[in-house]
């Protein structure tokens, strides 16, 4: 059975309070699990969907000290221009296995696994998400995941669901209301 919410608030509450790096999967996660190929020339091109929210959410936490980043199996020029657009600092792209990137990115980061989020949608998830201080699973997360998740985010991957997890955070910390009258577009 899927949890919204951790069946205790307070734990969440506590494990989102500890977070100083967000990482995130991508294809499903952070954008819709669905990658758009174009070859009007004879080069194929990648187009990925990504929610303003996402967006907006990953500025708000960048804005609140949290460090950003994504794990991925893919390789993708668009999702690098995003990255950067984000200020992401953690960018792994081609990891056919993500527990070395994300040992990486902890040792780099120097924080205990406790401070590290990450969410995920699918089975290459689960390694990372046992690991860290907070796991939530995208609200379309296969079971596996969402059993093994802290949080499961009502939306969708690619539609809102890392704003999602960053509110829950900043509303731990006491940060949210004060942020979002900083907001920028």
């Amino acid at each position: 059975m899927a949890r919204r919410a951790e069946k205790n608030a307070p734990a969440l509450a506590r494990r989102a309070r500890q977070i100083q790096v967000l990482l995130m999967d991508v294809d499903g996660t952070l954008a819709r699990g669905v990658s758009l190929l174009s070859q009007s020339d004879g080069t194929a091109t990648e187009l990925k969907i990504f929610d303003p929210h996402d967006g907006q959410g990953l500025m708000l936490a960048r804005a609140a000290g949290i460090r950003t980043g994504f794990i991925t199996g893919r390789e993708s020029a668009a999702l690098l221009r995003r990255a950067r657009e984000l200020d992401m600092e953690f960018i792994r792209q081609k990891q056919s296995t993500k527990l070395p990137a994300y040992e990486e990115i902890l040792r780099a980061a120097g924080v205990p696994e406790s401070a590290v989020a990450y969410v995920g949608d699918d089975l290459p998830d689960i390694p990372v998400m046992r690991r860290v201080g907070l796991a939530a699973a995208v609200g379309d997360a296969v079971p596996e995941v969402k059993r093994i998740a802290h949080f499961v985010t009502k939306t969708r991957g690619g539609e809102g669901a890392i704003r999602e997890v960053v509110e829950v955070i900043l509303k731990s910390k006491g940060l949210w209301e004060k942020l979002i009258g900083e907001a920028r577009a």
